[in-house]
């Protein structure tokens, strides 16, 4: 680990950041108080990774003021892609003004996409469908717009393009929502992932190491062909979703110093209902492109524990706890790109809901039965319940 690593976990008591127009309030204040007596000790090093999803990247944001109003203070935080932005804005400002900035973002993302729908399930598909479209034929003002020639170089007679849109506007946002001196002072590390388009070599930025400016953070988002790729330091490089869209590797490249706690937030499950239609197929399969590298890393990490165990059954332990977003059957194929103000609303209370209910899980002090503990939301729901709460995220 380098130099200068982690603070221990800080667990304030803070008041909330209060009415920030219409927020989903995840917790009642009894519920709030509850969580804390189950939170861990300041024993453990807190670190939190948010992967990639575009639009689904509000759940990050749900779970993050569910972490806030508990008290947690994360030391470390990783991000890929929207997960990159969301880290960014945790560690580019104040822990008193990051649910606020949080706010914002999504606010005006789904600034013009009109009202919230209302009746029954299919014309909540339809609402949603809709926005997809409206987003990708007219872009989002605060985060991408269209470019010329774009779509228009698949016409043999116009010059080639190698990105459908524009993601200048995400720049420009990143500036006005993110302290980057702040960021760059090193009170909470900050480490983005992309991937260099020339090599699929791996990247990551890192506070601890480097300087991170916002074109770091505009390169992890750049998915392909949506956007165009980033150079910097002469790499051209591209978002990480493709290679690890929930990138836990740089946590452990080298062993912690200390016992660490990992809340992970992910955005695309392994685990959904059987798919009835065309659409729910290629959402399916566009769920286990994504969901799939962050398994393997897992698997790995397991396996690399067990043999961490047998050589140093005293060594510092990680407890993960891995939380999923789970789409409900609102939700189409092209839900990475729908910001309607519904949907938006929904997956931050989503990921409010399963950050409290993941905390839940975590036993203070504990080590668990070795130096590896693996805590999925998911498993501990069960397949009916796991359905139901999928089911209750599209609620109209």
């Amino acid at each position: 680990m380098p130099a200068g690593g982690w603070r221990g976990t800080r667990f304030e008591n803070l008041r909330g950041p209060g009415d920030l127009g219409g927020a989903v309030r995840v917790m009642s204040r009894d519920s709030h108080q509850s969580t804390k007596a189950r939170m861990p000790d300041n024993a453990r090093d807190l670190a939190l990774v948010f992967a990639g999803g575009n639009a689904v990247g509000a759940y990050h944001a749900g779970a993050y003021e569910a972490l806030h109003d508990s008290g947690l203070r994360p030391d470390w935080v990783v991000g890929a892609s929207i997960g990159a932005v969301t880290a960014a804005i945790v560690a580019g400002n104040a822990p008193e003004d990051r649910v606020t900035k949080l706010r914002m973002f999504w606010d005006e993302a789904t600034q013009g996409t009109g009202p919230s729908p209302t009746g029954l399930l299919k014309p909540r598909q339809v609402y949603n469908g809709l926005h997809a479209l409206l987003a990708l034929a007219w872009g989002r003002p605060s985060i991408f717009g269209h470019r010329l020639p774009g779509l228009w170089s698949a016409l043999p007679w116009v010059p080639n393009d190698v990105a459908l849109f524009d993601n200048a506007p995400l720049l420009r946002t990143l500036e006005r929502l993110v302290d980057f001196e702040r960021l760059n002072r090193g009170g909470t590390r900050l480490t983005v992932g992309c991937v260099d388009i020339e090599t699929g070599e791996e990247v990551y930025f890192d506070t601890a190491r480097q300087e991170v400016r916002p074109e770091h953070i505009l390169a992890s988002t750049a998915i392909l062909p949506a956007f165009p790729p980033v150079e910097v330091d002469g790499r051209v490089l591209c978002d990480a979703g493709y290679t690890n869209n929930l990138p836990l590797d740089p946590l452990f490249k080298t062993e912690p110093e200390r016992d660490l706690l990992c809340i992970a937030s992910d955005l695309f499950s392994l685990q959904a209902r059987r798919p009835a239609s065309l659409d729910a197929v290629l959402e399916r399969a566009n769920d286990l492109i994504f969901a799939s590298a962050p398994r393997r890393a897992i698997a790995g990490l397991r396996r690399e524990y067990e043999l961490r165990q047998r050589l140093d059954p005293t060594g510092p332990a990680v407890t993960l706890l891995h939380l999923v977003y789970r789409a409900g059957a609102d939700q189409l194929a092209a839900k990475s790109f729908d910001f309607s103000p519904s949907s938006i609303r929904d997956r931050w209370a989503a990921g409010g809901r399963d950050a409290v209910h993941g905390l839940g899980l975590l036993t203070p002090g504990a080590r668990g039965n070795g130096r590896f503990e693996y805590l999925s939301l998911l498993d501990s729901l069960g397949p009916t319940k796991a359905a139901k709460s999928q089911a209750a995220s599209s609620t109209p």
